[in-house]
């Protein structure tokens, strides 16, 4: 998958991570991918819940051993 942007929100707690993931969304083009490192448990929640309340596609959703990754395409 092409990721156009990546953010790191490592150590911020909600809602910081989907504030600044809206923010970073809002500078990029229609189609384009971000990538948004999180540590936060419940960030897993809140950006499924972001996504469908914005309209943007979460085309990625990953837990690593150290994070959580996700993929947010601009709609």
């Amino acid at each position: 998958m092409h990721i156009d942007k990546e953010i790191d929100t490592s150590g911020l707690n909600c809602p910081l991570p989907i504030l600044k993931a809206k923010k970073a969304l809002n500078e990029m083009s229609s189609g384009q991918v971000l990538k948004v490192i999180a540590t936060d448990p419940g960030a897993w929640r809140d950006f499924e819940a972001f996504a469908r309340q914005t309209g943007n596609d979460l085309v990625l959703q990953e837990k690593t051993e150290t994070s959580f990754v996700f993929g947010l395409k601009r709609r």
